[in-house]
């Protein structure tokens, strides 16, 4: 049996359903930076420890690295257009007019966000075209709501309805 061809093995993760999260960090220079992902999981409670995957070829990707920290916004079902901005709008205007804060290392934690956690990079791996990035959790917290869901190459609510 061959190696399924790239659009079919995403098709096939697709039936996964995943929360969306915004990963942000911070450059040298101290300008925000940020990108829409999915591939977020807990890894550890004690210590607490979480994992990112990021596309290599990503902008942010080397940002998070240089920098060592990174918060995870975890977005709720009325943030799909928080979710797009960061997927699709220039980087220079991704954090304009946007309400945001820092907890512990500096990272940017989105006022929307439905939960977030403030990571110090621990450790990475290379896996393919992505970078497996490990975190400490420095503080985390969360509020009242229901997840945005990513599922078949599109957003849902946590309802499990289709985003409008």
């Amino acid at each position: 049996m061959s190696r399924p061809e790239r659009d079919h093995f995403r098709a096939v993760a697709g039936r996964f359903a995943t929360g969306v999260t915004v990963v942000t960090s911070r450059d040298g220079e101290g300008a925000p930076h940020g990108l829409t992902a999915n591939a977020f999981t807990s890894v550890s409670l004690d210590p607490p420890l979480v994992l990112i995957c990021l596309d290599r070829g990503s902008h942010s990707h080397d940002r998070i690295l240089e920098s060592g920290v990174f918060a995870v916004n975890v977005l709720g079902e009325e943030d799909e257009e928080l979710a797009e901005r960061f997927w699709r709008w220039d980087r220079e205007r991704r954090f304009d007019g946007l309400a945001r804060r820092e907890e512990v290392t500096g990272a940017p934690v989105l006022d929307a966000a439905l939960a977030w956690l403030d990571c110090r990079v621990v450790d990475r791996h290379p896996a393919g075209d992505h970078t497996i990035i490990i975190g400490r959790v420095e503080a985390c917290d969360h509020r009242a709501g229901e997840p945005l869901l990513f599922w078949s190459g599109g957003f849902h609510l946590g309802t499990g309805r289709a985003a409008e």
